[in-house]
C-alpha cells in the first residue's frame, strides 16, 4: 500500500478509525514517519488555512502495530495568530503516539533573520544506496537513498554528521508536509554508523520545524538533501539535529530527536 493511499483513509472527522496497513514495519512498530504523517493528515484537517504549521513535535509512546487504529483531535487554542492542536493514535485503549502541532500565520515582525544553513551535501551521484536486503527495516524498500555524509549504518564509521540524499521510490504527488515527514524520519539515527554490528534503535521524541510554507511546484518525487549532527550520546540515548533542503538547496525544514539505541 502506497504511503499515499494511506493517508487518503483520512477524513475531516475530528474521531476515527483508521486500518494501518502491514508493508511498513521498522522493528516490532510501524514506520514511525509514516505515523507521524497520519497524526499530521488528521490535524491539518482542523487546522485554518490561514495559517501555516511551524512546529510539529512527536511523542512515540509505544509501538504502533498493524490493524485498526483511533485517531482522536483535539483544538487545544485558536487565535488571530496562533492554533495549537494536539492529536493521539489509539490501539487497545492505550495512546501509542501523541503529537502537538503549532500553526501561525505570517505577521509583520521588526526581527528578520534569514539567512539560513548551507547545504554542502556531496552530489549523490558520490552516495551509497542503502542495500535492498532483509537486514534492512521494511518500510526502506520505499525510499531511494544515497548516503554521501559519514558512512552507511553499522559500518563503525564515528562520524558526528550522516546524511544524504532522499526520495520517494514509487510516489508522484505535489509536496505537502506529509510526505515530508516520511522523508525525514526514513533516515535511520545518526548513531546507527558509529555500531559495528545491527542493534535495535528507535525515535523517542522528535520535533521538527518549518522556517517557510513548502513550494508548492516541489514534488514527492524530487530528491531532497538531509543532514544529521549527534550533539550527544551516552548512556543509551543520543541528541541529534538535522537540517533539510530541497534539491536546489532551499532550507525547508529543522528536525530534532531523542533516540534510543540498543549498542
Amino acid at each position: 500500500m502506497l504511503f499515499s493511499e494511506i493517508l487518503t483513509q483520512i477524513t475531516p472527522a475530528a474521531e476515527q478509525t483508521i486500518s494501518l496497513p502491514e508493508g511498513w514495519g521498522q522493528g516490532r512498530a510501524l514506520f514511525g514517519g509514516l505515523t507521524a504523517a497520519i497524526a499530521w493528515q488528521h490535524i491539518h484537517y482542523g487546522a485554518s488555512d490561514e495559517q501555516d504549521l511551524r512546529s510539529f513535535t512527536v511523542s512515540f509512546v509505544a509501538p504502533v502495530q498493524p490493524g485498526q487504529a483511533i485517531l482522536r483531535r483535539r483544538l487545544l487554542r485558536e487565535g488571530k495568530n496562533v492554533t495549537q492542536i494536539a492529536a493521539e493514535i489509539i490501539q487497545g485503549d492505550n495512546v501509542v503516539l501523541s503529537v502537538l502541532a503549532s500553526y501561525g500565520r505570517t505577521r509583520e515582525s521588526a526581527v528578520t533573520v534569514t539567512d539560513t544553513p548551507v547545504a554542502h551535501v556531496p552530489p549523490r551521484e558520490q552516495g551509497l544506496p542503502f542495500p535492498k536486503v532483509a537486514l534492512m527495516p521494511e518500510f526502506t524498500h520505499h525510499f531511494d537513498y544515497a548516503v554521501t555524509v559519514g558512512g552507511l549504518p553499522f559500518t563503525g564509521n564515528k562520524s558526528r554528521e550522516f546524511g544524504g540524499w532522499m526520495r520517494f521510490c514509487t510516489e508522484s504527488n505535489p509536496m505537502n508536509i506529509g510526505y515530508l515527514l516520511g522523508l525525514v524520519d526514513a533516515w535511520p539515527p545518526a548513531l546507527l554508523p558509529h555500531l559495528s554490528q545491527p542493534a535495535p534503535a528507535s525515535s523517542l521524541t522528535w520535533t521538527i520545524e518549518f522556517p517557510e510554507p513548502l513550494n508548492p511546484q516541489r514534488q514527492s518525487s524530487d530528491w531532497w538533501q538531509y543532514v544529521a549532527h549527534i550533539d550527544y550520546a551516552a548512556h543509551g540515548y543520543g541528541h541529534t539535529h538535522a537540517h533539510i533542503w530541497d534539491q536546489a538547496g532551499e532550507l525547508v525544514a529543522i528536525s530534532r530527536q531523542t533516540v534510543t539505541v540498543f549498542g
